[in-house]
Parts: structure tokens; C-alpha cells; sequence
């Protein structure tokens, strides 16, 4: 595959120098240990790179501006953490949200200065337009920042850019790749109810084929509780499942003329309009 091993460095091991370069990210040894690429993803790397040793993080020769970039960013993304844990402990507050994971450039302690703060949510089963329309409710009401579409001032904003409820945890097929791959590997939980972040890995499994040092999946078999209902619980329930799917037809109707390869169902809702998986493997494969 032509690619050129330094030192103690095996072809697995460089590629993730490689493939972290992408994104201005020198990695230490730890991290190289972490994010070594599996079998699948290094078919994708047709390049070879001479790779440099400096102050124990590892990046291209032409790169050293990156070590004093990763410094700089990593005192950026603590304090926009910091903004992402204050606003995860009022979304914890409602009953239906299960978890609230940082999620993007800042998962991974390399957000820029005038970069937003991206979350994903995992919610009840069959309760996701519903929490989201009251999350957004109470997010406003505390004068949250709340990044809009097409919102050029971006800093310090939330975007809540995936919405998963936990009956549709596994990533959908035609968008598996190394880049997804990765940007589920690295979700930082700061709300996790009920082994919820667990159960999202272990539902994605699949990102082992790429980076199968990523993340450690538990052996247990985690199953969401149900519970003997009354008549009165059960009718409540049923109602709750009609107002959600309510909310979700108008949520719907509101952005549909401006979705493009967003996703957008009654159980997920990803919003993500740039093709980032097939741009990252054109990258490493030209």
C-alpha cells in the first residue's frame, strides 16, 4: 500500500498519522496505539509520507505548525466543554433524554475558536420529536445559545445535529465508513441513563473494522426495561406516542424544503448535509 513505517511504527499505526493529519491532529503514542487502523480501512491509504517525532506527538514532516495547533486547541476545547456540560445538565433534566454525548472536532480536544459546540442526543423510545421540540423550548427559555440553519456566527453554539431515539441506535448502512467510524469511536458521554452510551457502541459494532482499538465494548447485553403498565399507564403512553409522531410530521413539514441527504425519520433525525465520509476517503485515497 506504499506506506512508509518509522521507527517502531507498523503500516496500522501510520495510516492513523495519515488520517489524522486530515483534520491538523498530531497524536501521541497513546493515541496512535488507540486509533491504529483496522484491515478494512487501510485499503483506502495510497500515500506515502515520511512521518516526525517531536516532544512525543507524531505528525508529517511538513506539519510541525500542527504541534503548537493541537496545544492551541486543546485550551479551546476545554472551555467549550465546560459550555457543553452546562447545557447537557439542563437537558438531563428531562425524562425522555437518555444521553448527551460531545460529539465533532471537540470529542476530540481540536475545535477552533469560532467553532460551535456539536451534541448528539439519544432519547426514550418513540419520544424523539418530542424531546427535541421541548429541549430547544427550554434551551431558549434560558437564553442558551442555540445555533439556527445558515447561522454564520457559529462560536461557542450549540448544534444539535443528531437525534437518535434508542430503538434506532445502529448507524444506517450506506453511511458506514472510516470517517463515521471514527466520529462514533470518539463521542465523549456527559449524560449516559441506563448504560445508554454502551449501547449505542455496541450496536456499532461494525467501527471495530476500522479502528478496533477504539473503543472497549462490554460483554454484557444490555436490554431496555419494560415495564407491567396499567391501563392507565399504557393509555398514557399510547397518547405521548401520538403527540410524538405529531411533532415529528410538523417538525418535518418545517424542514423539508431544506433537507438534501440529511436524515431524517420518526426514530433518527441526522443532520448532516456535507458527504464528510466520502470526501475523507477520496482524500486518503488520491
Amino acid at each position: 500500500m506504499g506506506l512508509q513505517d518509522n521507527e517502531f511504527l507498523g503500516t496500522s499505526e501510520t495510516a492513523s498519522i495519515l488520517y489524522h493529519d486530515i483534520f491538523d491532529y498530531p497524536l501521541n503514542v497513546k493515541e496512535i496505539i488507540r486509533w491504529r487502523v483496522g484491515k478494512k480501512g487501510l485499503s483506502l491509504f495510497k500515500k506515502t509520507k515520511e512521518v516526525l517525532n517531536k516532544d512525543g506527538l507524531y505528525c508529517l514532516k511538513d506539519k510541525e505548525s500542527f504541534l503548537y495547533k493541537r496545544t492551541l486547541r486543546e485550551r479551546i476545547s476545554n472551555r467549550k466543554t465546560e459550555i457543553a456540560k452546562k447545557n447537557a445538565s439542563l437537558l438531563a433534566k428531562l425524562p425522555t433524554v437518555k444521553g448527551v454525548f460531545i460529539t465533532g472536532a471537540l470529542a476530540m480536544n481540536n475545535a477552533k475558536e469560532e467553532s460551535d459546540i456539536d451534541l448528539m442526543i439519544i432519547t426514550k423510545r418513540n419520544r424523539l420529536w418530542l424531546t427535541r421540540l421541548t429541549s430547544y423550548l427550554v434551551l431558549r427559555m434560558m437564553n442558551y445559545a442555540v445555533r439556527k440553519p445558515n447561522d454564520k456566527d457559529q462560536k461557542d453554539k450549540l448544534c444539535l445535529n443528531i437525534w437518535l431515539d434508542e430503538s434506532a441506535l445502529s448507524w444506517g448502512k450506506k453511511d458506514r465508513n472510516i470517517y463515521s467510524a471514527h466520529e462514533i469511536a470518539q463521542v465523549v458521554p456527559i449524560v449516559d441513563k441506563e448504560n445508554v452510551h454502551q449501547r449505542f457502541l455496541q450496536k456499532n459494532r461494525w467501527i471495530l473494522d476500522y479502528w478496533p482499538s477504539a473503543v472497549r465494548l462490554s460483554s454484557m447485553q444490555y436490554v431496555v426495561r419494560s415495564m407491567q403498565k396499567s391501563i392507565l399507564h399504557s393509555t398514557f403512553y399510547v397518547l405521548l406516542s401520538w403527540f410524538n409522531k405529531l411533532a415529528f410530521k410538523l417538525q418535518y413539514l418545517y424542514m423539508k424544503p431544506k433537507i438534501t441527504r440529511e436524515v431524517v425519520t420518526l426514530h433518527k433525525a441526522i443532520f448532516h448535509p456535507r458527504n464528510w465520509g466520502k470526501e475523507i476517503n477520496e482524500l486518503l485515497s488520491a
